[in-house]
């Protein structure tokens, strides 16, 4: 492998093409064995399931380099079980668990180089995707679908210092009621992007989305959830079927009750108790957590009480506690700290593209 050289202080968060990345068909009603490949390209044909019917679902998740020099993935297990869900939903064939384990692990195994060094505060940010490749011309699932799963090295969201957010209430749904929100489909986030485009254009960083069927509670933006801190310490979090699942805002209820002894209440939240919280943020992924400072529903300003110069000292506790388990500095619950191993085997590299009908995979080398 190349040695790579990069800048790590002034990694943003975009797409950068590396190394390997993972694939495996699913052909003839079964999973075939995945490999890894050296092409980023993806050859689809003209009527593929994808691009008619956009069965697509994903996930994404981060590798990291530890203090003491070992790497790191945060409950990659959670992100194989909600891929599972969602493919259920949109009658996909699920990638069965064991392949998508194998393909975090070769992925980062094969592009250790690519991971951020611990000092940055970086990471290697993992996307698996499962896609319909199958030719489908009418309204039904594809009989052909794709998994695979790449890479690409992201800085600290926070590299410039964390500053909270004014966000808008949206005038549009995220999703509707008894439909498709509580998945991790590509279309989901597709239906937002017009909402998010038109609060930008409007000043404002993100949208809050209110639930579809009264538009009196609070449910997300278009890919994060919610978190509310009340005048007690009072940790709140909006509870709806229509929204994500997220893992990052289960695993901050666990670190608040069973780590920091918080009170935590995951239930309905009225838009009507916004003005009264004492702090609010929005947290996945990519930030963890991102504090919410003003809130604009349509000229009314709702300033939260932690201000717009700091995320509040609740949210903070809870976002260093996190991101210590994640970088290894702080213990957290049995199970959550994924270690890939380096070995000096890897499954054999397919050269070139790979097409529906051309999928093996060889002997260890």
């Amino acid at each position: 492998m190349t040695k790579v050289s990069l800048d790590w202080s002034s990694l943003g968060f975009g797409y950068m093409p590396i190394s390997k990345r993972y694939v495996a068909t699913y052909k003839d009603g079964k999973w075939g064995p995945g490999a890894l490949t050296d092409d980023p390209t993806v050859p689809l044909n003209e009527c593929a399931g994808i691009l008619q019917y956009c069965q697509q679902v994903f996930e994404g998740l981060k590798a990291y380099k530890t203090k003491d020099g070992r790497t790191v993935t945060f409950r990659p297990d959670q992100n194989a079980k909600r891929m599972v869900d969602s493919a259920k939903r949109i009658e996909m064939p699920p990638v069965p668990e064991a392949m998508f384990m194998e393909a975090v692990d070769e992925v980062v195994r094969a592009n250790k180089d690519w991971i951020p060094p611990f000092e940055s505060g970086g990471a290697l940010y993992l996307r698996p995707y499962l896609f319909a490749t199958g030719s489908v011309i009418g309204v039904k699932p594809a009989d052909e679908y794709q998994f695979r799963l790449f890479g690409t090295p992201v800085g600290n969201y926070f590299k410039n210092g964390v500053k909270p957010i004014t966000i808008c209430v949206s005038d549009f749904d995220r999703a509707a009621p008894r439909g498709t929100g509580h998945i991790k489909a590509g279309l989901n986030y597709a239906m937002s992007l017009h909402a998010y485009m038109t609060a930008h254009a409007k000043g404002f960083d993100e949208n809050m989305y209110l639930d579809p069927a009264t538009r009196t509670y609070v449910e997300e933006t278009g890919g994060a959830n919610f978190l509310f801190v009340t005048k007690d310490g009072t940790l709140v979090t909006p509870k709806s079927d229509s929204m994500l699942p997220s893992i990052t805002r289960r695993s901050l209820i666990t670190i608040a009750e069973d780590m920091l002894g918080m009170k935590v209440e995951h239930r309905p939240v009225a838009f009507s108790e916004v003005a009264d919280f004492a702090e609010a943020g929005l947290c996945g992924t990519a930030a963890v957590i991102c504090p919410v400072g003003r809130v604009v529903d349509h000229g009314k300003v709702i300033d939260i009480k932690s201000g717009m110069d700091e995320m509040g000292p609740v949210l903070t506790k809870l976002y260093k506690t996190l991101r210590g388990i994640q970088m290894g500095e702080i213990e957290g619950p049995k199970g959550w700290i994924h270690e890939v191993k380096y070995q000096i085997q890897f499954p054999e590299t397919i050269k070139g593209p790979v097409r529906n009908n051309m999928f093996r995979t060889g002997p260890l080398t």
